[in-house]
């Protein structure tokens, strides 16, 4: 073999996708010195999306103070890749339910108003292109924080303008667009979103995701109403029809924020990060892959960030292999188009040991070096 592709997501608790990528490296070196390896952070579009795009593709990172859920300063940070032309943004990173305690868990009061913030930023040191993650969000507010950063207002039935949370949109009669950033014309957004929830209604943001969010059964039926009606101000806002939109229910309805007045494209996560890091060209003329994630299941290949992987090296007929710290076999794995699927974990050792970054690094080398040994030996 002269050419290996390491695209490994990170073992999450344990080891960031970059020290996954070093150890599996240092396998394939042992046992073939002169192979030429090439490694590739990848995510899924969750936590980590970021951090994988900006290093890959030799990115920068700009820290700056937002507002957290409930509008208190948090220090934030966001990628910028392509020379400055596209920004990356974890919406979590200001919006996420990590940054709240559980008795301030509320979405009639969180607002995504620090995630806007981020792309107001990014706006002013030049993006015009975003790729946006927007899992693990604490809020419930459609995006109205995030599009009030960018300018727009949002007034209620007597005229004055609205706060921007959860519990106003019930209120919200129209959208004021006046004082919108003048370069938001010139931007485009892709939006890693893997669910397909629509706004409301059963199987809506409030009634699936609301109550981990800290809503009671009576605050999810007020936010419910406040869904139906902001998606009501929509279609009198711009003709947009965001009311059953597979994603717009993502994030507290955050997904219909940007498809219907931003006009984003909803994405998978690991689609939008492989077109990014333009994963097909890296790949190409690889004699083998090597993909894995912390513990691979039948999430593995639905999905998460081996799938890209996994779904691009076969259309380029290049083999995979996928490692894991753990593996939990099922029908999904046994039926799928790996090569091979190796536990780097030994039999009998325990979790937390196993999760030790040290023992995780050697437990992976070790892994790596046994693949490829089997691999040579084979031929």
């Amino acid at each position: 073999m002269k050419k290996i592709t390491i695209a490994i997501d990170s073992f999450k608790g344990s080891l960031s996708s970059g020290e996954v990528a070093e150890a599996v490296a240092q396998g394939i070196h042992a046992i073939l010195p002169h192979c030429e390896v090439s490694k590739v952070n990848i995510a899924d579009g969750g936590e980590g999306t970021a951090e994988a795009l900006v290093e890959s593709l030799g990115g920068e990172w700009v820290e700056m103070e937002a507002s957290d859920p409930l509008g208190r300063p948090v220090g934030v940070r966001y990628g910028v890749i392509d020379g400055g032309e596209c920004a990356v943004v974890e919406m979590a990173t200001a919006s996420g339910l990590p940054l709240l305690r559980p008795e301030e868990r509320n979405p009639l009061l969180t607002s995504t108003l620090g995630t806007g913030e981020m792309i107001a930023d990014a706006i002013r040191r030049g993006c015009r292109r975003f790729l946006v993650a927007i899992g693990g969000s604490a809020t419930n507010d459609c995006g109205i924080g995030m599009l009030h950063a960018l300018g727009y207002r949002f007034v209620d039935a007597e005229g004055q303008e609205i706060v921007p949370c959860g519990e106003a949109l019930a209120r919200i009669a129209r959208i004021d667009d006046r004082g919108v950033v003048p370069e938001l014309k010139e931007c485009g957004f892709v939006v890693a979103c893997d669910v397909t929830n629509p706004l409301y209604g059963p199987n809506g943001a409030a009634h699936v995701f609301a109550p981990q969010k800290g809503a009671t059964p009576q605050m999810v039926e007020q936010l419910d109403g406040g869904l139906r009606n902001f998606a009501r101000v929509v279609r009198e806002y711009n003709g947009f029809c965001v009311d059953f939109v597979e994603g717009a229910g993502a994030a507290g309805g955050l997904g219909a924020g940007f498809v219907g007045v931003l006009g984003a494209k909803l994405q998978r996560g690991i689609d939008m990060v492989m077109e990014a890091l333009r994963f097909e060209d890296v790949l190409r003329g690889s004699d083998l892959a090597i993909t894995g994630e912390g513990c691979i299941d039948f999430q593995t290949v639905m999905g998460k960030a081996p799938s890209g992987v996994l779904h691009t090296a076969t259309r380029l007929g290049i083999p995979v292999v996928a490692i894991g710290g753990g593996v939990r076999w099922c029908k999904e794995l046994e039926e799928s188009n790996f090569v091979a699927i190796i536990a780097a974990t030994p039999d009998g050792m325990e979790l937390q040991e196993a999760m030790r970054p040290e023992v995780a690094k050697e437990n992976v080398r070790r892994a790596s070096e046994q693949i490829i040994r089997g691999l040579v030996e084979s031929k």
